[in-house]
């Protein structure tokens, strides 16, 4: 017999509204063997969680539901990943046990739900709880990166949701937020989640001011729309001319990254420059290449604009990482104004908000997800050190997740991805670990630099060796 429910008439009715609003949104839940594993994990969820509430009071259930909805409406998953979101706490807060999961489910289901289920033990002294979790949960990324994808959901549920906890714990979780979650979605690629995680990061830890830079853009919004509009219509009407099918808005730049620009470059919200920017996302023929659809564009807006030839961003010909592929461009406004903008195709845009998730989608579309690969690797052979701690992990991890990239090139002229900021001798061990070993020195662009030279995107590098070490 049914355990009688401790939610309210008004409760079960809302957590029954929300489940059918996720089903509803599982685009990827055709066939009717989907859906039925979605229900089964829901059901088995809701009977785990049956007495928990969260701080806030509301049923504990309505949290995986909301995590399983942005699995799937956000970062673009399908039943299997839906299944483990909702199930994705139930190890962790309740008597179902790993076996439970894997007697109803698979074997896959419950390593996703084990690799999301946080540690508890103890630990050696020099190594917190919340680093040894982080470092667990990455340890499962390169066998399935859905855990990674399921927990950033968590965690952006985590922070939508944050005022119902205690304001030391709301900037404790703020700060874990900007400096682990944020840079970890900006990695594989999930650009509208990293932006949001780092707008409530910084709403909950520093309120006032992230008040005041959204007064000022509030106040200043009606400007801003009718500066976009009259920006883009010349360009509408020459796009239209040119029967190219676009869509095309006007983005304001999220506050985060607002803030980021004024503390680094010490000037105020009125000075950061590229506060008015435009997308432009188009739907490409299919007689023409998307990179020469990006160029043609690029070319109908410089006719209009004068571009500012230090701002361009070619990200078609060498994309970054996480896959990201766009066109930048900074032009002057009718206003004197300087415009950014983005132009992208559609399967462009999708990866840019998406990431790693699309690229499943357009799987053998780009030849560049090797990047984030070799990425993913990387971070493995960082966590199956045994040398290392779990705070000196995520200490190298946080420099591997900041880090913006440089392109240098090798003899023959092949691209190596490295951090800003890397040496020579770094390029060295990027080729391989035995020419590092024995690097004394190098030519960079042909000319001889010390092994400690910093190097510059664009530079080709000869690493010159010794066979004494």
């Amino acid at each position: 017999m049914a355990k009688k429910s401790i939610f309210t008439k008004a409760e079960n009715e809302l957590i029954e509204e929300r489940f059918k609003d996720l089903l509803a949104n599982c685009k990827k839940c055709r066939r009717k063997s989907d859906r039925e594993m979605v229900i089964k994990a829901f059901t088995i969820a809701r009977e785990a969680h049956e007495s928990m509430r969260r701080k806030s009071g509301e049923p504990y259930i309505l949290h995986p539901i909301a995590v399983a909805k942005i699995v799937t409406t956000e970062i673009g998953l399908g039943p299997r990943s839906i299944a483990c979101a909702l199930l994705h706490d139930v190890v962790e807060d309740t008597d179902l046990t790993l076996e439970d999961i894997r007697y109803n489910f698979n074997d896959r289901i419950a390593s996703v739900v084990d690799g999301l289920t946080k540690i508890s033990g103890i630990f050696d002294n020099k190594s917190s709880m919340q680093a040894e979790n982080f470092r667990k949960m990455l340890l499962t990324l390169s066998d399935d990166v859905r855990v990674i994808l399921i927990k950033l959901g968590d965690r952006l549920h985590n922070m939508r949701t944050l005022d119902s906890l205690p304001p030391n714990k709301q900037v404790k979780i703020a700060g874990e937020t900007t400096y682990l979650y944020a840079p970890l979605a900006h990695r594989l690629g999930l650009y509208a989640i990293k932006t949001e995680m780092e707008d409530l990061s910084l709403m909950y830890r520093h309120p006032k001011l992230y008040d005041d830079i959204t007064l000022k853009i509030k106040s200043n919004e009606q400007k801003r729309i009718t500066e976009i509009n009259r920006f883009a219509l010349p360009i509408i009407d020459k796009l239209e001319k040119e029967k190219i099918k676009f869509d095309i808005n006007g983005r304001p730049k999220s506050i985060a990254s607002i803030w980021n620009k004024m503390n680094k470059k010490n000037i105020p919200l009125e000075e950061v420059y590229d506060l008015l920017a435009i997308r432009i996302i188009f739907e490409p023929s299919d007689y023409i290449p998307e990179k020469t659809q990006c160029w043609n564009i690029y070319s109908i807006i410089t006719d209009t604009y004068m571009p500012k030839p230090d701002r361009i961003r070619d990200w078609l010909s060498t994309p970054k990482a996480n896959g990201y592929e766009a066109l930048h461009l900074t032009v002057m406004g009718p206003h004197g104004k300087w415009v950014e903008i983005q132009i992208r195709s559609k399967r462009m845009d999708e990866i840019a908000e998406r990431g790693f998730a699309a690229h499943w989608k357009y799987k053998g579309a780009s030849s560049h997800e090797g990047e984030l690969d070799k990425w993913l690797k990387k971070i493995r052979e960082m966590l199956e050190d045994p040398n290392s701690d779990a705070l000196e992990f995520l200490d190298d991890f946080k420099m591997n997740l900041f880090s913006s990239e440089i392109m240098v090139f090798t003899p023959k002229g092949h691209i190596k991805t490295l951090p800003s900021g890397a040496s020579a001798l770094d390029f060295a061990y990027e080729i391989h670990s035995e020419i590092g070993n024995h690097a004394i020195g190098a030519k960079v662009n042909y000319k001889l630099a010390p092994i400690s030279h910093t190097l510059q995107s664009g530079d080709q590098v000869e690493i010159l060796s010794s066979d004494k070490k």
